[in-house]
């Protein structure tokens, strides 16, 4: 059997570039050597749209496009509709009971999500809730791996608190059995890992903050040549003229080396920008727009074929088959969680309409 992937998007909007580079592209990458589940997020979706439901549908929709026009091959991978596996919920309630409320409360990204999003003390129980319900996601499936972007990490590590303790707990694991050897010693859970893009934090077009739909400062999968260009036109580095030294770290160089292909044209760049050498932040601006464009015009294009009535019925008939293929590991999971738990009073039967 293949090593098994499990990661996701919350439906908050259109994906981005960030998400390019800090999963995406590993996603498409690995799709032929891990046996890849993906999910979609749409119960968190609620954790701050709960009043929005359909928004939330809609935006559902629209990520399955991004994905299928990212190359994410239905054939090759599964879809994971959060909303139609019932044991996902179930392991959610279960592992909740691992984890100490302050503990969950120190996640640093549920603390920066908190922040960035302008909630204050005004969330619901869900918001907390979904940083428990991440580990189900991941644990559900039963994944080694988790591609994420660096923001996703502090989830990661918390998830593998849990299995740790699932497996300490009910399957008579030794606490000082390392992290590789938790199933074959007889624990339910492997303990994930994180992979992290070659990216793992993309910078916005403010050049300051994160890439983020929240701040406005992203440059979408589906955004034409002209909108790219007139995006990155306005990022800041702080640079006054173009014979003046420039920061190779900056957020302009960040991209350059990103998204242009080429090792020698990159310190080529770099060379002429650090020492002045009359290359101006407009001229590398335009560079870097040409190679995104070439980038994103073969997912624009998938895209394209997938828009209206016609796009929609594909993808929701995509979802119900992909629902029973992960329900039917989904299913197996609980089965042997509730086992390990002696919650095993009887079998049930899951019934799909």
């Amino acid at each position: 059997m293949r090593p098994r992937i499990l990661t996701g998007d919350t439906p908050s909007g259109r994906l981005h570039l960030g998400h390019w580079v800090g999963s995406l592209e590993n996603r498409v990458r690995l799709q032929d050597e891990y046996d890849c589940f993906f999910l979609l997020a749409n119960v968190h979706g609620f954790t701050t749209r709960a009043d929005r439901p359909e928004d939330v549908r809609r935006d559902t929709l629209e990520i399955v496009k991004d994905w299928l026009a990212v190359g994410i091959d239905p054939e090759r991978s599964t879809f994971v509709l959060q909303s139609e596996i019932p044991a996902i919920a179930e392991l959610s309630w279960y592992f909740a009971m691992l984890l100490p409320f302050n503990r969950v409360m120190r996640n640093p990204t549920l603390k920066t999500e908190i922040e960035l999003k302008g909630l204050g003390d005004h969330y619901s129980f869900g918001f907390p809730l979904y940083a428990v319900g991440q580990c189900a996601d991941i644990l559900t499936f039963r994944a080694t791996l988790v591609p994420v972007g660096e923001d996703q990490v502090a989830h990661i590590e918390m998830c593998r608190e849990v299995a740790r303790r699932f497996n300490w707990t009910y399957c008579g694991i030794d606490p000082q059995t390392v992290d590789e050897d938790h199933v074959r010693a007889g624990g339910l859970f492997p303990i994930p890992s994180a992979l992290v893009g070659r990216v793992g934090r993309l910078p916005g077009t403010d050049g300051k903050h994160k890439m983020s739909k929240s701040l406005g400062n992203v440059i979408y999968l589906t955004d034409t040549a002209q909108e790219i260009k007139k995006k990155l036109s306005g990022l800041y580095t702080g640079r006054q003229s173009m014979t003046e030294p420039g920061d190779v770290n900056n957020a302009l160089f960040q991209y350059v080396r990103a998204f242009i292909k080429e090792p020698a044209r990159v310190a080529e760049l770099e060379d002429r920008y650090a020492r002045g050498d009359r290359l101006g932040d407009g001229h590398v601006k335009v560079e870097v727009a040409e190679a995104i464009d070439a980038l994103l015009a073969p997912m624009r294009e998938r895209r394209a074929a997938l828009e209206g009535e016609a796009g929609d019925r594909r993808v929701l008939e995509l979802l119900r088959e992909h629902t029973a293929r992960a329900n039917a590991l989904a299913e197996e999971t609980l089965r042997l969680a509730k086992q390990a738990m002696r919650l095993d009073f009887g079998g049930r039967t899951l019934g799909l309409g």
